[in-house]
């Protein structure tokens, strides 16, 4: 909690909390408190299992953001296999937008998963920038960054609001922010291993130079 008001106070515009089914990263009450205390914007990850969505629907976070899991990987590796699960997402989606709470499909930059994502009804795109950020070279760095920037385009052009993110960092950001379609970024790994070094308050706001 007293992290979250930290990056509040810095300038950052939404928190992104984890919760999974193995409650690795943040536990049920965690997220209670932040519902409560958190100012700007509350954004739950989760996996589509019926557990966590009866605690989604009880919470009431500004959005869910829905992402594959699991149990071996350290996190989420991927993005979501949309068009391969519909039924199951559309049925889930339509619970949330009952309960007012607006949906995001965290998805790879591929036009199939894009087209998936307006047939369920999601109201977000987050595009995974993982494999961008993992690139090993210049030119896979550009390679991935392109098809971030088409995937933004496809889109956009398919209704959807578009979030990013998953592996971005202080020297990676700024070109992903500056696709202008792109409402939030979620950047959580390279601000909390900045903040060893200058204090979380400094990272949030050297981060958000980085995004303006």
């Amino acid at each position: 909690m007293l992290a979250a008001g930290i990056c509040e106070l810095a300038g950052a515009t939404g928190i992104v909390v984890h919760l999974r089914e193995d409650r690795r990263h943040i536990q049920d009450r965690d997220v209670q408190l932040l519902r409560r205390t958190v100012k700007t914007k509350l954004n739950l990850e989760m996996g589509a299992n019926e557990e966590i969505i009866n605690i989604a629907l009880a919470v009431k976070p500004d959005l869910v953001t829905l992402v594959p899991e699991k149990r071996a990987e350290l996190t989420t590796e991927g993005g979501l296999d949309v068009a391969g699960q519909m039924q199951h997402l559309t049925a889930v989606i339509a619970r949330m937008k009952d309960a007012a709470i607006p949906v995001s499909l965290f998805i790879n930059p591929d036009p199939a998963q894009i087209e998936a994502s307006r047939k369920v009804g999601a109201t977000f795109a987050e595009i995974h920038t993982g494999c961008y950020s993992d690139a090993a070279s210049d030119e896979e760095e550009e390679r991935e960054f392109a098809l971030i920037a088409a995937a933004v385009d496809a889109a956009h052009s398919a209704g959807l609001r578009i979030n990013a993110g998953h592996g971005l960092n202080y020297r990676n950001t700024a070109r992903v922010a500056a696709l202008t379609k792109i409402e939030e970024l979620s950047i959580g790994h390279a601000v909390m291993a900045r903040a060893i070094y200058v204090g979380l308050d400094q990272a949030v706001r050297e981060m958000l130079a980085l995004c303006r």
